[in-house]
């Protein structure tokens, strides 16, 4: 069953007097698909502390999971 499917057997089980909630929600998320939201300053100040931190050097899941003591 397909996404869109599945929405529309839920929406099939929802009473007409409740669909108005339905149908904000889908509106909301309609006006913000696709939109890209330029970064704040607090996002930039983050951006710039996580590069800092970041020194470019990897390390593989497992390797970190054994550094951890977590059994994968």
């Amino acid at each position: 069953m397909s996404n869109k499917e599945r929405v529309l057997q839920l929406i099939d089980d929802i009473p007409d007097n409740k669909l108005i909630f339905v149908i904000d929600v889908l509106e909301s998320l309609k006006a913000y698909a696709g939109e890209t939201i330029e970064p704040d300053d607090l996002d930039l100040q983050m951006i710039a502390e996580a590069e800092r931190e970041n020194n470019g050097e990897t390390i593989a899941i497992e390797d970190l999971a054994e550094e951890l003591g977590i059994t994968l």
